[in-house]
């Protein structure tokens, strides 16, 4: 289990890089696309909260909603704390 919280959480890192560039370009394509292979990868190992936040920035990104896209990375980077102490904890 540790070994697939610890990728989970090295991918998803190097994801919000990509999805914080896309945020910044507006580019809802890309945007949507992150946000969506994300969400998938944290469903897989029961990180909901960090889905459902995934899943809130997807339909934010096919609207265009860049503001909201930001605020949604923020609260990503929060929900994914609890996975970085559970790997830690291992």
């Amino acid at each position: 289990m540790r070994q697939v919280l610890t990728a989970l959480i090295d991918d998803t890192g190097r994801q919000l890089t990509l999805l914080s560039n896309a945020i910044a370009k507006e580019d809802s394509q890309v945007c949507t696309r992150l946000a969506q292979y994300c969400k998938g990868a944290c469903t897989n190992v029961g990180a909901n909260r960090a889905a459902a936040t995934l899943r809130q920035m997807e339909a934010d990104a096919s609207r265009g909603d860049f503001a909201l896209c930001a605020a949604a990375l923020h609260a990503l980077e929060a929900a994914l704390d609890p996975l970085r102490q559970e790997v830690a904890s291992l």
